[in-house]
C-alpha cells in the first residue's frame, strides 16, 4: 500500500509542481489571480504534503534509528521519494542559470591554470541563435493577438524564462569547454548536462575522426561507444585501454570503450593529448657518462677504454691563427 502511496506522490510532484511554480512567478510578477485558482492550488499542494508526510516520515525514522545524521537521513527520504530524473532536471537547471551568470562577466567553470580548454559550441551557435530569435517572435506576437490578461501575463512570464534558458544552455557549453590536463587527463562536458572524467593512464590512442551519429547527444552503442555530439556530429575518436563508467544526463550509468566527442579544433586536441607520451630523444654518451676502471670487471678492465668525441683539429698555418684558405686557380 505504501509503495502505491509513494508513486502516487511522484506523479503528483511531476503535475502540481509546475503548476505551483507558474503561480509564483506570475504573483511576483503582479498579475491578479482569481481566488478559485488560488484556493485549488493551495489544496493541492497541502494534499501531496499530507502524502509526503504519510510515505515519507517512516523511511526517516528507519534512517535515524539505524544511526543516520538528520542530513543524511533526510537526503535518503529525497531520493527515495523524488524521481531522479527530475531531481537531475532541477540540478541541471540552476547549474545553467549559474553559467548564465558566468557568461556575462565573461568567466568560465573551473578550468585550471595548468589545463587546456578546448570549445565545442561551434555546429550549435547559429541554431541556438535561431531558437532565441523565433522564441522573441513568438513572445511579441503572443503579446499582440492573445486578448485575456490572465492568459496572456502566464504566457508572457513562460516564454521570458523560456528564453532565458535558451541562452543560459549555451552559456553552459561555452563556460563548460572540454579540458586536457598537464598529465594527458581528459575531462569531457556538455555543457550542465555531462561530465566525465579519464585518466591519462586510461588513453590508448587518439585520432582526428569525422563522424555523424544518429540519435541525441549523448548516446551509447551495444559496442561500449560513447558519442557526445554537438550539431549531430564528432570529430576526435579517443580509444580507452578499459571501459569508463559515468552518468547520463537523466541519471543512468553507463561504461564505455571508446569516446567519441566533438571539438571546434579536432587536431589541437588530439596533439595536446599525444604530447605528454612523447618519448624524449636519447642522450649522446660523455666522458663523464663512462664508469671508471676501479668498478669494472677485469675483463672489462682490459679493454681499451673508449675515447671522447672530439671534433677533427684543424691544421693551421704558421703566419694565420684561422685555417688556411684553398690556394687560388692559376692565372
Amino acid at each position: 500500500m505504501r509503495a502505491r502511496v509513494a508513486r502516487s506522490l511522484r506523479v503528483a510532484m511531476w503535475a502540481v509542481l509546475p503548476g505551483e511554480l507558474a503561480l509564483v512567478v506570475c504573483l511576483v510578477a503582479g498579475v491578479r489571480i482569481p481566488g478559485g485558482v488560488l484556493l485549488a492550488a493551495e489544496a493541492l499542494v497541502v494534499g501531496m504534503l499530507a502524502l509526503e508526510a504519510y510515505v515519507m516520515w517512516p523511511l526517516y525514522a528507519a534512517r535515524r534509528r539505524a544511526g543516520d545524521t538528520r542530513r543524511e537521513a533526510g537526503l535518503a527520504v529525497v531520493r527515495a521519494a523524488v524521481p531522479v530524473a527530475l531531481r537531475r532536471l532541477i540540478v541541471h537547471e540552476f547549474r545553467a542559470l549559474h553559467s548564465l551568470g558566468l557568461w556575462t562577466v565573461r568567466r568560465r567553470h573551473r578550468v585550471p591554470e595548468v589545463a587546456r580548454p578546448f570549445s565545442y559550441t561551434e555546429p550549435q551557435t547559429g541554431i541556438m541563435w535561431a531558437f532565441l530569435f523565433v522564441s522573441v517572435v513568438e513572445t511579441v506576437v503572443l503579446a499582440l493577438v492573445i486578448p485575456w490578461p490572465l492568459v496572456h501575463a502566464i504566457l508572457l512570464v513562460v516564454d521570458v524564462y523560456g528564453i532565458v534558458i535558451i541562452l543560459a544552455l549555451h552559456a553552459a557549453a561555452v563556460t563548460r569547454p572540454h579540458l586536457v590536463g598537464a598529465d594527458g587527463s581528459l575531462r569531457l562536458r556538455y555543457g550542465a548536462l555531462f561530465d566525465l572524467r579519464v585518466p591519462a593512464d586510461a588513453i590508448a590512442s587518439v585520432r582526428v575522426e569525422r563522424r555523424f551519429p544518429d540519435g541525441g547527444p549523448v548516446r551509447v552503442d551495444e559496442d561500449g561507444t560513447l558519442d557526445l555530439a554537438v550539431g549531430s556530429q564528432t570529430t576526435v575518436t579517443v580509444e580507452l585501454t578499459g571501459p569508463v563508467e559515468f552518468v547520463r544526463p537523466l541519471g543512468r550509468r553507463g561504461s564505455a570503450r571508446t569516446l567519441r566527442f566533438h571539438a571546434d579544433d579536432p587536431r589541437a586536441v588530439v596533439a595536446a593529448l599525444t604530447a605528454p607520451g612523447r618519448a624524449a630523444p636519447p642522450a649522446l654518451p660523455t666522458e663523464d657518462a663512462v664508469p671508471p676502471r676501479a668498478s669494472l670487471t677485469p675483463e672489462q678492465a682490459a679493454q681499451p677504454r673508449p675515447r671522447p668525441l672530439t671534433p677533427p683539429r684543424v691544421s693551421l698555418t704558421p703566419e694565420r691563427t684561422a685555417p688556411s684558405s684553398p690556394p687560388a686557380p692559376p692565372a
